[in-house]
């Protein structure tokens, strides 16, 4: 079975500017894109009422509109589209389930608005069992690439990195398989980051120990990536081993990065919107487009 990819409206500019990332993606992976907008309206078959028939109204909208713009500018994706008189999240979690990847628009962390900020987003993520890829309003398609010789973006150019983090005592094929994958896509070099903390000892012992695990640790890396460089030959790969708080070392990787991976372990069952401490922090403060990999 094809799984297309999916994004979520909401009529926002954020969910715009993925809804053109997704169409980008879908034809980088050869698949189709399903457009869908959920709102909070009444089936059709409960009431005639006009006043109740607005929200199905401006859901129709914004959908349409968006299939005419993405018809216009991406012509050679398969597009579909659908309106759910569901829950906003509830929606995009079951859209997302069989999707090849779910993408939505994302706002800041201190930003307030459309339905794909906040709750919305958290939840959503925490419980889609497929990848899901969030992206802010000012991403364009020249941003994934990097500048030209002046310092102006240029789809002319290469792709920008794709940047993935990793726990090497918790290996996850799947957070792998995704950004060896998207980085072959692009024909971009992939770099693989990795945070440890160094162990606390008193005096010479410290130093020593110090060294003892970072070489540890870039074995450790090492040994976990060399598999997926077998398998993915053509991409060009470098490891990063780096000490400090695994958020703030992969936003400093981040920076110039044109997709950004990181893995959220799976919690079946769980109720509410805990996505783990790292996955929630590039949620709300990359600026490239972070793709959020569920793992058991």
């Amino acid at each position: 079975m094809v799984r297309p990819v999916v994004v979520g409206l909401d009529g926002s500019r954020e969910s715009l500017a993925a809804a053109d990332w997704a169409a980008r993606e879908a034809l980088r992976r050869g698949l189709p894109l399903r457009l869908v907008h959920a709102y909070e309206g009444l089936p059709p078959d409960v009431s005639e009422l006009p006043e109740l028939e607005a929200p199905r109204y401006w859901a129709g909208r914004i959908l349409r509109a968006a299939l005419d713009r993405l018809n216009e500018q991406y012509p050679q994706v398969y597009l579909s589209g659908e309106q759910i008189a569901r829950p906003a999240a509830e929606a995009l979690v079951s859209a997302g389930d069989g999707a090849e990847l779910l993408v939505l628009g994302s706002r800041a962390f201190s930003g307030f608005g459309g339905f794909m900020a906040g709750s919305v987003a958290l939840a959503t993520v925490a419980h889609v069992r497929r990848p899901v890829v969030l992206v802010r309003a000012e991403r364009t398609a020249a941003d994934e690439h990097v500048p030209d010789a002046g310092g102006r973006p240029s789809e002319r150019e290469p792709y920008r990195e794709v940047v993935v983090g990793v726990d090497t005592a918790h290996p996850c094929e799947e957070v792998l398989r995704f950004a060896f994958e998207s980085a072959t896509l692009r024909t971009a070099p992939l770099r693989v980051v990795h945070t440890w903390q160094p162990p606390r000892l008193p005096g010479p012992a410290d130093v020593q120990a110090a060294d003892a695990a970072r070489t540890e640790a870039e074995q450790a890396l090492t040994a976990l990536v060399r598999p997926w460089r077998e398998k993915f030959p053509a991409v060009q790969v470098s490891e990063v081993v780096r000490i400090g708080h695994p958020a703030q070392e992969l936003l400093h990787a981040a920076a110039d990065a044109g997709l950004l991976v990181v893995g959220r372990k799976a919690r079946p069952g769980r109720f509410g919107t805990h996505t783990g401490p790292v996955a929630h922090a590039m949620m709300h403060h990359v600026r490239c487009p972070v793709a959020i990999v569920p793992h058991e």
